[in-house]
């Protein structure tokens, strides 16, 4: 989602489509044309697109003028041809969506794999249980990971549900109209054909899915808004459970140990959790950007829209970097964990008869003798860590450990 990847991006969607008029034989084969940047005008080309933007209200404008004094003969003329910047824009965004997702669908496995078996390992790790933050009853240890590969999950079949990201080809006002009509001067036997199997040609020469124009119909974008917010909650509440699990008075968690980090630049025995810290800035962060994304497709208007559109990019931009920042961030802390069980059980005895009030207080009703020992009392937690287990070992085949 670099600026640098954006453009790359756009110019893989001009390039497919000018290959594609030449190959539906709307523009002449002379046409043809290499949309390539060379290195050494690689800066020249970012300039000009940067420089240019706020004049056009986009960077595909100043693009095109770009590759149209660069390119020869009829590929200069041809370029962008039956295109409107929005089209190119939404398309390669999605371009790099899809490169965003495959990033945060991996890291996802990784961290699925790996608290399975920490779940597995802890199933009956005892500790004590915490509510409002206060002691509560005790729990395990497993049955704690087991909640948070839940909620990894729940990410995980998100993202699979999320509709194939679209191409978006729709021309000045989502007709069409223009390519149609370059399509009659070409002498197509069928034009309304032609143009078909060019847009369909262009979507699959691109790896999206072909769709009708969505210019002001924004849920593909807010689909995946969606989607990594909700992969930042889940991150973002496992970080908190590591940082307040992590303070030198609980000491029952601590993140991966990493020479240089963590520390402080006054106080030398500090170890921060600095990869915990990162998370939960991005998790506290999303929901905004996702909101903005919202509110964007709410104030879509006409046949294009009059700013909202433009106010996705920014949102877009922060929200999938930083998610995918968050995802590596989250996989290292998680394959990495560093856990303490006696500490924990010291912890929980720590908590005296306290912690067992409540099956003292279903004595009268079961008839039972309350026992003394914490680990005694941990319910069904053996059995939830297993349901989940066996969610994660066949939810769609590839959460397996």
């Amino acid at each position: 989602m670099s600026p640098a990847a954006l453009l790359t991006a756009m110019l893989r969607v001009e390039q497919v489509w000018l290959d594609g008029l030449v190959t539906a034989g709307i523009a002449p084969a002379r046409a043809a044309g290499r949309l390539t940047v060379k290195m050494a005008d690689a800066d020249g080309l970012a300039s000009a697109v940067a420089a240019g933007t706020e004049a056009g209200g986009n960077p595909v404008i100043p693009l095109t003028r770009w590759l149209r004094s660069t390119l020869d003969g009829d590929a200069a003329l041809w370029v962008h041809r039956g295109l409107t910047s929005q089209d190119v824009m939404d398309t390669a965004l999605a371009i790099c969506l899809r490169d965003v997702l495959e990033r945060v669908r991996d890291e996802l496995d990784a961290q699925i794999h790996a608290l399975a078996a920490l779940a597995g390992q802890h199933r009956n790790t005892a500790m004590a249980g915490r509510t409002l933050t206060q002691h509560a009853v005790p729990t395990s240890f497993g049955l704690k990971v087991a909640q948070w590969l839940t909620a990894l999950l729940d990410a995980r079949d998100a993202l699979d549900r999320l509709p194939a990201l679209k191409v978006q080809l729709g021309g000045a006002a989502g007709t069409l109209s223009a390519v149609l009509e370059l399509a009659r001067g070409s002498g197509a036997a069928d034009p309304g054909r032609t143009v078909r199997e060019l847009l369909e040609g262009t979507a699959c020469g691109l790896g999206l899915a072909w769709a009708p124009p969505w210019h002001t119909a924004r849920g593909p974008v807010t689909a995946v808004g969606d989607v990594l917010v909700g992969a930042c909650d889940a991150w973002g509440r496992i970080a908190r459970d590591v940082i307040v699990l992590g303070r030198p008075e609980i000491g029952e968690l601590a993140e991966p140990s990493v020479i240089g980090r963590g520390g402080s630049s006054t106080m030398a025995q500090k170890q921060n959790p600095v990869l915990s810290v990162l998370i939960r800035r991005t998790a506290l962060s999303a929901p905004q950007w996702g909101a903005t994304l919202h509110l964007a497709a709410a104030e879509a208007v006409d046949e294009r829209p009059d700013g909202s559109w433009h106010t996705e990019w920014p949102a877009l931009q922060s929200l999938s970097r930083a998610t995918a920042s968050a995802a590596g961030q989250a996989s290292e802390l998680l394959t990495g964990l560093r856990v303490d069980p006696h500490r924990m059980l010291a912890n929980l005895e720590a908590a005296g008869p306290a912690i067992l009030a409540e099956q003292t207080s279903m004595r009268e009703l079961s008839g039972n003798t309350p026992g003394s020992d914490p680990r005694d009392y941990l319910g069904l937690t053996g059995l939830l860590v297993d349901d989940v287990l066996h969610r994660a070992l066949t939810s769609g085949g590839h959460h397996g450990s």
